[in-house]
């Protein structure tokens, strides 16, 4: 359906893609609500999205530009009698700040990585432009040798455009392209590794780039915990047969410059080299008693969680994996909440593997597409690059009775969902300044702790390694997760902004990879391509704090947690305020579960997560071929 035939009337109007957003669309569609969702971007998920190489290198262009305001539209003509006009913010959110991108590998291929004569001459835009010319050709080759998932956000192949990257040297000093100058307090890099190194074959930027499509780089970096209100919700939905999903093989400490595996099962601690007898035995005591409150526990309730391990008579070294790569909280979070987050790790282990944790296979922007395919399926239309200018207001009720579209259409609808971001400073009744969280994405030669396994991914968390500094949660993802080419490792870094991304994140980098501003290369993975930026921590957005008609909602992007449930429960919340007589996101029936009468044909089971041992529900018989047909023909929301 083309934007300009778009119905006139529906029941739910929803502008932006996130994961909320996306699942409120699909809770209220399976319900028979009519639903439009709109994105002015031309991709799905908002700033949850996953993107190929080249599609990342397209998004940080965009922001890197300078975009101006577009005029605003006097839509005065299509007011009706008692009607006002609320206009919306026309141009995208500034939702990202701070963006640096470094190449720290060869601009061309490579025989082998060695001393190198001096850095590369040929610029960015030569090199991207060869290995683009030749991306379209081989892309077909690849596609037969390789599996290569074709999301909603994968672009079609085109010339890369030029964008601000920094292209270092490990040998020589920094190269900087664009015409821009070495910031005063970068430091300089190490001198050439010495000849008698071993040498390896090192992937080059030239490669990484035709190999782009292979990529699927998430904006945000989280994990699902396998007994979280997400991994619950995919269950109950049915969503999870349009995902796969890994589960997270280590959880790793960095502790005195090394890297090391924290045991999580009674096998793996009682296994364990890095504790001593001791050690394991007052591990396994406290895990015990952290299972079920106790009397004891409330008596250092507000109080730093740290105190309480310390009075448990707990060793540095237990104190360190029980705060840091266990409960995963600072020093000084409260008691309370820290035996609450070692609960949650206790009781999600075991679940579906060794860890608490699962990935989705091709990155967490398949998650809001997944939700967007279940809303379309049971009808809900899709506009990308298409959006809203402003809401009608009916003063009388103060509600929202219509919107006007980006085509200047006049669209009636009973509730609105907005993304936060396209609501206007002056709507906001409270000026809270805005949090934010910082990241880095690297592309990595090796992973930080070595196997045997080709199938890891770990999930590290680092200790502030100064006063001042943030903590700093990294999750390393191997190829087999499908989010990078075999010979790379995707490596993601978050934390809360206390300066930008590149000052927060930066020294943590250099400590635990090789760049040339590190000391010394020693063993330690080699980065080959990194990208720095700060994102608006969605934590902070709160939605009674705007000035907006009682049946218009907002949902905020993503938090610095590193589950999802703060976007769930508002998902859940706002569903609930529109529909509060529905149930929120009922099970969708399999196509072949779908009975007829004088079919007596068994049913079979279809993809993804499971509850254990789940007694499957029989599904109504009234089901009727229309809608076996959606199901068996839709694959993915049609893009308009």
């Amino acid at each position: 359906m083309a934007a300009e035939d778009l119905p006139s009337e529906f029941d739910v109007v929803i502008l932006g893609t996130g994961l909320a957003e996306s699942v409120v669309a699909a809770a209220c569609s399976r319900v028979g609500q009519r639903v439009l969702h709109l994105d002015r971007r031309s991709y799905y998920a908002a700033n949850w999205a996953s993107f190929t190489f080249n599609g990342l290198l397209s998004w940080i262009q965009q922001h890197q530009e300078e975009s101006l305001p577009e005029e605003v539209q006097d839509w005065s003509g299509l007011l009706e009698e008692g009607e006002e006009l609320i206009y919306l913010s026309n141009s995208d959110p500034a939702s990202i700040r701070n963006l640096q991108v470094f190449c720290y590998t060869s601009e061309e291929d490579e025989e082998e990585e060695a001393v190198s004569p001096g850095p590369s001459e040929t610029t960015e835009e030569e090199a991207v432009k060869e290995t683009s010319e030749t991306e379209s050709a081989d892309s077909k080759d690849e596609e037969g040798n390789h599996q290569v998932r074709r999301n909603f956000n994968t672009p079609a192949a085109h010339h890369l455009p030029a964008i601000n990257t920094h292209f270092m040297s490990v040998q020589s000093q920094a190269v900087h392209t664009q015409g821009e100058e070495p910031e005063a307090d970068q430091p300089c890099p190490s001198a050439a590794p010495s000849q008698s190194q071993p040498t390896r074959k090192k992937i080059s930027y030239a490669q990484l780039v035709k190999e782009g499509r292979r990529f699927n780089i998430d904006l945000v970096s989280k994990l699902m915990y396998s007994r979280g209100s997400l991994v619950d919700l995919l269950i109950k939905s049915n969503v999870s047969r349009y995902a796969e999903f890994k589960n997270v093989t280590r959880i790793l400490t960095y502790r005195h410059g090394n890297v090391e595996q924290v045991p999580c099962s009674r096998a793996d601690v009682f296994a364990s080299r890095q504790l001593s007898v001791v050690e394991k035995r007052k591990l396994m005591r406290f895990l015990t008693s952290c299972v079920e409150e106790m009397e004891e526990h409330q008596a250092y309730s507000g109080r730093p969680y740290l105190e309480f391990l310390r009075n448990q008579q707990l060793g540095d070294n237990l104190q360190h994996l029980l705060l840091h790569s266990i409960a995963m909280v600072t020093e000084d979070t409260p008691t309370e909440e820290g035996l609450a987050s070692t609960r949650h790790f206790l009781r999600c282990l075991g679940r579906y593997g060794n860890t608490p944790f699962l990935f989705p296979v091709y990155g967490l922007g398949e998650i809001p597409q997944c939700f967007c395919r279940m809303c379309a399926v049971f009808g809900g239309i899709y506009c990308l690059r298409h959006s809203l200018l402003c809401l009608l207001l009916d003063m009388s009720s103060n509600r929202c009775k219509a919107v006007i579209d980006s085509r200047g259409h006049r669209i009636s609808c009973s509730h609105v969902v907005l993304e936060d971001g396209y609501v206007l400073a002056n709507r906001k009744r409270l000026a809270t300044p805005p949090r934010f969280v910082s990241r880095a994405v690297l592309i990595t030669d090796s992973s930080v702790l070595p196997s045997d396994s080709e199938q890891q991914v770990s999930v590290v968390t680092v200790p502030p390694i100064a006063a001042g500094c943030p903590v700093v949660r990294m999750v390393e993802l191997s190829p087999s997760t499908m989010t990078c080419v075999p010979g790379t490792h995707l490596v993601h870094l978050t934390c809360q902004s206390v300066g930008s991304a590149y000052e927060d994140l930066s020294p943590v980098v250099t400590r635990m990879f090789h760049t040339p501003e590190s000391p010394d290369r020693g063993s330690r993975p080699s980065v080959l391509w990194c990208l720095y930026f700060n994102m608006a921590d969605g934590w902070g957005v709160e939605p009674e704090g705007h000035d907006l008609p009682s049946n218009v909602f907002l949902c905020s992007g993503p938090d610095a947690a590193l589950g999802h449930d703060h976007a769930v429960r508002q998902a859940e919340s706002i569903f609930q305020k529109i529909l509060p007589e529905e149930d929120f996101c009922p099970p969708a029936p399999n196509p072949e579960d779908i009975i007829y009468d004088g079919d007596n044909s068994s049913s079979s089971t279809a993809g993804g997560l499971e509850e254990p041992e789940e007694e499957r529900q029989e599904e109504p018989e009234e089901e009727h071929q229309e809608e076996k047909q959606l199901l068996e023909e839709a694959s993915s929301p049609a893009e308009e």
